[in-house]
């Protein structure tokens, strides 16, 4: 029996090697560094994913779930999972600079309140730095409703993310 409350997969547009999820109603989320884990930081307003692409656009898959799913044992390189606030129930996958071109699930699909996001990546030094015409990154954003908890870093093996932890 799956717990999946909804789902959708969409091509995100990437600048200066990043996207966000925010909420325009008010801060997401304690703030965690860029060098942290290397793929997600959170500053007071926007929680930002780090790309190895400097321009282009990247597949994002959003799954909400009405409890914590299992990890993916997938082929992702990087999996981290932090805590997010939506203070208005509109918690949402962003490009930067960019609008998506057709809207991904509202990861705060239960109103607003309090959110765990559990984000995947893989690909990311396929083209470090470069502006790919062909998608060359994959990211995976699982949400829930979870009180807020520390973040939690489950896997991290790509090159681009050693980069980011290092500086």
């Amino acid at each position: 029996m799956s717990d999946e409350s909804g789902r959708g997969r969409g091509l995100v547009p990437v600048q200066y090697h990043q996207f966000e999820i925010s909420d325009e109603a008010g801060p997401v989320g304690t703030y965690v560094a860029r060098d942290h884990n290397g793929l997600v930081r959170v500053t007071d307003d926007t929680i930002t994913v780090m790309t190895g692409i400097h321009t282009g656009d990247v597949d994002v898959t959003v799954i909400l779930h009405g409890r914590p799913p299992a990890p993916d044992s997938g082929p992702w390189q990087e999996i981290v999972e932090i805590s997010a606030h939506s203070a208005s129930g509109e918690l949402m996958v962003r490009g930067l600079m960019d609008d998506l071109d057709e809207e991904l699930p509202v990861l705060s699909f239960n109103g607003p309140g309090d959110y765990r996001l559990r984000i995947h990546a893989r690909g990311r030094d396929s083209a470090i730095d470069l502006a790919p015409d062909d998608v060359t990154e994959w990211y995976l954003i699982q949400a829930w409703p979870a009180p807020a908890q520390e973040v939690t870093v489950f896997r991290q093996s790509d090159t681009y993310g050693a980069t980011v932890r290092a500086r």
